[in-house]
């Protein structure tokens, strides 16, 4: 019997399932610290948690509005990934090809989607259940400003999944009949640069050590030192899956890194401020006017700047391929709708050198072909396949 969850119901099931008992090990030797079950909701009221709840419901709100959106702009700010693949090559390649096997592409493609939704779930919940109100609302804080932070680069920097762009390299998760469906309905597979499944657990790892420092203590002494080892555990295993599951480029991590630095002293030296506004007010939060119109002006110089290079800039030229595929490849790209009234415009150019087929289908005539990272082709091309010859055009 085939299993009758998809990847998110299923992933979602397991992270409720885990949360408890997984902070009941972290926390074994101080049992008197835990918030019991019957008395979270109460913990939750008491300690204010209630702007951390619609945080995570506003963000899915916004990561929806991006989505949406996100398609939408790309004529006008185009794609950058040949600059990326012009200073990295074909290195991710190299990584798929050396270390690829079926069982480590499965265990992989789990822990990809997995730990990263568990992690920003988890953490908050982790010290919330712990009685830590300060890393409960830093955790959150993380979360939000690198999201907050991410959305220009995702909206004007736009840079394809390796799998789209390196030819002879597989989307090992994307293309599986489980991970299908829910991938192109919540993944762009254009949103690399920064990678937040590097950025959002660096940022809670430098967090900590912000955190004890202010304490006067090591971070071996703190007493969420395990928490801490089970997040740091997982970063080199996404430095790695990254790559091989044909997803971020090695330049997408840098970013991400950078961005992690900015949340975590962010959320360090803004989480006593918001502590405080029942004391102090919300114009505690505000700055000093010399810093906030220097802020304002920096801001409103920095998206001209951002809106003059890159609108019409050099990402939409015609000539330059946003997706390149060898001989066999098989690229998957959705084609999104945002009309009821109006059909989606669809424009493909064959700017390379070798004729290419083009399939125009529906996304659910495809979760069957889809195996093992690979889409059998030869099983899709009974349809309505279009040849474009180098230099031709399709418009649909």
């Amino acid at each position: 019997m085939e299993w009758p969850f998809g990847p998110y119901e299923t992933v979602m099931g397991a992270i409720l399932l885990m949360t408890i008992p997984l902070q009941r090990l972290l926390t074994r030797d101080e049992p008197e610290m835990r918030v019991p079950l019957s008395g979270l909701f109460a913990e939750i009221r008491d300690k204010g948690y209630k702007w951390h709840i619609s945080i995570f419901v506003v963000m899915y709100g916004f990561k929806a509005f991006i989505d949406q959106h996100n398609e939408a702009i790309k004529p006008r700010v185009g794609g950058f990934t040949h600059y990326v693949h012009g200073m990295e090559g074909d290195l991710t390649l190299w990584v798929q090809e050396t270390f690829r096997n079926a069982v480590l592409s499965d265990i992989l493609s789990f822990h990809y989607l997995f730990v990263y939704l568990f992690l920003i779930w988890f953490s908050p919940m982790y010290y919330i259940l712990c009685k830590d109100e300060v890393m409960a609302d830093k955790a959150v804080l993380n979360y939000f400003i690198a999201y907050v932070l991410a959305v220009p680069l995702y909206l004007f920097f736009n840079v394809e999944v390796t799998s789209s762009f390196v030819p002879g390299m597989d989307a090992l998760m994307y293309h599986r009949s489980w991970n299908l469906f829910f991938f192109t309905e919540a993944d762009p597979l254009d949103n690399g640069f920064p990678s937040l499944h590097v950025g959002i657990p660096l940022g809670l790892l430098a967090i900590n050590r912000l955190h004890v420092r202010d304490l006067g203590i090591e971070i071996r002494e703190w007493r969420h030192r395990e928490f801490d080892l089970f997040v740091a555990a997982n970063v080199p295993i996404y430095l790695f899956s990254i790559q091989y599951l044909g997803i971020h480029w090695i330049s997408d991590v840098v970013p991400g890194a950078i961005l992690a630095i900015i949340c975590a002293l962010f959320a360090h030296s803004m989480q006593p401020k918001l502590r405080s506004l029942r004391e102090n007010g919300l114009s505690s939060l505000l700055p000093a006017k010399r810093v906030a119109y220097t802020a304002v002006a920096f801001s409103l110089v920095g998206t001209l700047i951002l809106l003059a290079a890159v609108v019409d800039g050099p990402g939409t030229d015609e000539d330059t391929p946003t997706m390149r595929v060898g001989p066999g490849d098989v690229n998957l790209d959705v084609i999104e709708v945002h009309s009821l009234w109006h059909p989606a415009d669809v424009e493909i150019s064959n700017v390379g050198d070798e004729a290419v087929e083009v399939l125009i289908i529906h996304r659910d005539a495809v979760e069957e072909h889809a195996n093992g990272g690979v889409i059998d082709w030869i099983s899709l091309s009974d349809g309505d396949v279009r040849l474009l010859e180098p230099g031709d055009s399709l418009d649909e």
